[in-house]
């Protein structure tokens, strides 16, 4: 099974759940911990709190065309073929634009002359290893000044596969744009993590609609709760989004959140919390089950 955990907005806790939750989720399966993967490629910092000992990096980027300009016969099928606009044929003259390229391919499969290959063009790097109670981690690391972070997603989610029957847990970015939707494809259960304030509503309205289209169940964790407040009820009941956990506005938890701990650190009762709320989505999850398609991986752990 495949929950991800994501937010409209940056700074609702969102990475403070995944992790507090994958180290929950340890006890109910020790001999085979979750598999967490920290998807938030451009800011990554699942690992503040899982402590993970990296054993293997890899190099990963888009596979940019290279022509030879003496095989090539300026025919012009691999700039008709291109989709992006990032390769044109000018006269005797091949141009290649790698910041337009999508790696797709198609020219050095349409060249008849087979005057096209490719090169690795880096954007970043997945890493992987052990973290804290042996859970299986990994993450992406996008290059500073790289404009694309979903060919770095996709290349972790293809790279960290999980084992039969592991639970995955994936830490999206914040927001609703291109990564968060690579993020959330092939997720069995999405958990929305919000706040109880009108920039915090307005934001969930939008990962909701994201949730809707990708036709993923979704229930939500309102953290810093101070009171209440009650338009995000009323759009929750409205949506029939439940809400799964509620986390209090509380000194203590910030102060240990800015310290690297987890919740289940400054709070150890909520590891019950996560469990119990995990055996609510394996409930929802097994109901529905027969109606979608379920990869090999995502048995009951």
């Amino acid at each position: 099974m495949i929950i991800t955990i994501a937010s409209g907005k940056g700074g609702t806790g969102k990475t403070m759940v995944a992790t507090s939750m994958a180290l929950s989720l340890v006890a109910t399966r020790p001999e085979l911990p979750p598999l967490f993967l920290d998807c938030d490629v451009e800011a990554p910092n699942a690992h503040l709190f899982l402590k993970p000992t990296i054993s293997e990096q890899k190099e990963v980027g888009l596979l940019i065309p290279v022509v030879d300009e003496g095989k090539c016969t300026h025919c012009g099928k691999c700039a008709e073929v291109c989709q992006y606009h990032a390769i044109a044929v000018l006269g005797k003259k091949v141009l290649v634009f790698p910041q337009l390229c999508h790696g797709c391919g198609s020219c050095t499969a349409m060249c008849p002359e087979g005057a096209i290959t490719e090169t690795l063009d880096r954007m970043g790097t997945v890493e992987r290893g052990q973290a804290m109670q042996g859970i299986d981690f990994a993450r992406g690391v996008l290059d500073v000044g790289e404009p694309m972070a979903v060919p770095v997603i996709r290349q972790l989610k293809k790279w960290a596969t999980p084992t039969s029957g592991q639970l995955v847990i994936r830490d999206a970015p914040p927001g609703t744009s291109c990564p968060v939707v690579e993020t959330l494809r092939g997720s069995d259960y999405l958990l929305l993590v919000t706040e109880p304030t009108p920039f915090g509503l307005h934001d969930l309205r939008l990962a909701a609609q994201v949730a809707a289209e990708l036709d993923i169940p979704t229930g939500v964790i309102i953290n810093r709760e101070n009171g209440p407040y009650p338009a995000l009820d009323v759009f929750c009941t409205q949506a029939n989004l439940p809400v799964l956990m509620r986390i209090p506005f509380e000194r203590a938890i910030a102060e240990g959140v800015a310290q690297g701990k987890t919740l289940i650190d400054i709070h150890p009762e909520y590891s019950a919390e996560f469990r119990l709320m995990f055996e609510e989505i394996y409930s929802q999850y097994t109901s529905t089950s027969s109606t979608r398609s379920i990869p090999i991986a995502n048995t009951r752990i």
